[in-house]
């Protein structure tokens, strides 16, 4: 096999900064650009692994906080890892917990050592440290797993993120020395990757990522981005990070996942994407297709017995289904309609990450996203209800918090 965690570029767009590249890991090479299906209690919710293995995923993510609190981490090093604990045998990635317990300033104190916080599920007071986060992910198992960092809300003050920034850096020093310490198990070694902070603060994200680099880590992500900042500011600080950040190491955006806020972020550098999102979405009567979104509640579907969700799609449930049956299933309830909707929803992701991954290789990469966001912009029907991230848990509360969880929810 190859060096594990090596990032080859393999070709780069002529006219922005997208880029198809490959990294190792000892579950397999992935092929970036690539969306990461958020699995957080070790599983994405209503498929099993063969189906993510059908739909074409290479990775998934899991979630330390939500593992560490519920099965537990040690119980899942007692049965050999996430990998032989789900039968998951393609990559994996872990979050440290860190948004997480973040997200829960209300019930949480933090301090230099870590963040007190109690479980959103019994109550139990916990303490996350970088040393903790690092022994969680040890037992796991992950490929990647990610540094314990202070992710500030969007509205902080400047003098606030400045110091999330001072913290997260200090708490990377931890975080190496503990990875170092700790040896890897199950037989594999691990990437650790750092985070950069900043908020939308163009000098500290530069300041940020120079330190990280100094780590010289197999891969950065970019934390702290779709927490309530506009969508060009979006934009800008994700360009502008990546453009930081060094050529032969991966980047991952952390959270961000509407389409078309996924195929801007390729054509400003970005390699990785994860979002609770798409699946929340799905399993809220909703889903991403090459057409633009559907709300599959709509009673325009009623009696269309002729189209499945997306004619462009060859996912089972595009293959098999019209948007009459799923409608009806969605409608009464039944576990089928979810299921589908999410197996369509995950498949496409992976057909869209694919795709532009192909036109940066072919060199029409600026063409296609041009073509391919007005067509998804398109309205694809007249809605008739409400939209459904507005029926969507919003981050604070308990669905929310018992959901796949990387950062919050992106920005229209």
């Amino acid at each position: 096999m190859a060096q594990p965690f090596l990032f080859t570029e393999v070709t780069t767009d002529a006219v922005s900064a997208a880029r198809a590249g490959l990294f190792t890991t000892p579950h397999g090479v992935l092929q970036t650009p690539l969306f990461m299906p958020v699995g957080t209690q070790a599983t994405v919710k209503t498929l099993s692994p063969a189906e993510l293995d059908e739909s074409g995923a290479e990775i998934i993510l899991a979630n330390s906080y939500h593992l560490h609190l519920r099965p537990g981490d040690e119980l899942i090093r007692r049965a050999g890892g996430l990998h032989r604990f789900t039968n998951w045998q393609k990559a994996l990635l872990t979050d440290s917990g860190g948004f997480q317990v973040f997200s829960l300033r209300d019930i949480s104190k933090i301090g230099e050592n870590g963040v007190a916080f109690q479980s959103h599920i019994d109550g139990s007071k916990h303490l996350f440290s970088p040393e903790s986060a690092i022994a969680m992910q040890r037992n796991l198992g992950a490929d990647i797993i990610m540094m314990f960092d202070e992710c500030p809300p969007a509205d902080a003050p400047e003098s606030a993120i400045v110091k999330a920034v001072e913290r997260t850096l200090r708490w990377a020093q931890r975080c190496v020395a503990e990875f170092e310490r700790l040896p890897a198990l199950y037989g594999n070694p691990q990437a650790l990757f750092g985070i950069v902070q900043g908020g939308t603060h163009a000098a500290l994200r530069e300041r940020c990522a120079a330190e990280l680099i100094k780590l010289d880590l197999p891969g950065y992500a970019i934390g702290g981005c779709a927490v309530g900042e506009s969508t060009p500011e979006l934009y800008r600080i994700a360009g502008l990070t990546a453009a930081c950040l060094p050529r032969s190491k991966p980047r991952y955006l952390m959270g961000v996942g509407k389409p078309h806020n996924i195929l801007e972020c390729i054509e400003r550098g970005i390699d990785l994407f994860d979002c609770v999102l798409p699946t929340r979405n799905a399993r809220n009567g909703s889903a991403y297709s090459w057409q633009g979104k559907i709300n599959i509640r709509n009673a325009c579907h009623t009696e269309d017995f002729n189209r499945p969700l997306d004619p462009a799609c060859a996912c089972y449930a595009c293959k098999n289904f019209s948007r009459a049956y799923l409608r009806h299933l969605y409608m009464a309830g039944e576990i089928l309609g979810i299921r589908m909707l999410t197996l369509h929803t995950v498949y496409f992701y992976m057909e869209l990450t694919r795709t532009a991954r192909k036109h940066i290789i072919a060199g029409t990469f600026t063409e296609w996203k041009k073509e391919a966001l007005a067509r998804m912009s398109a309205p694809a029907e007249k809605s008739d209800g409400p939209d459904e991230e507005a029926l969507a848990p919003s981050g604070h509360e308990t669905e929310a918090l018992e959901e796949e969880c990387g950062e919050a929810t992106t920005p229209v």
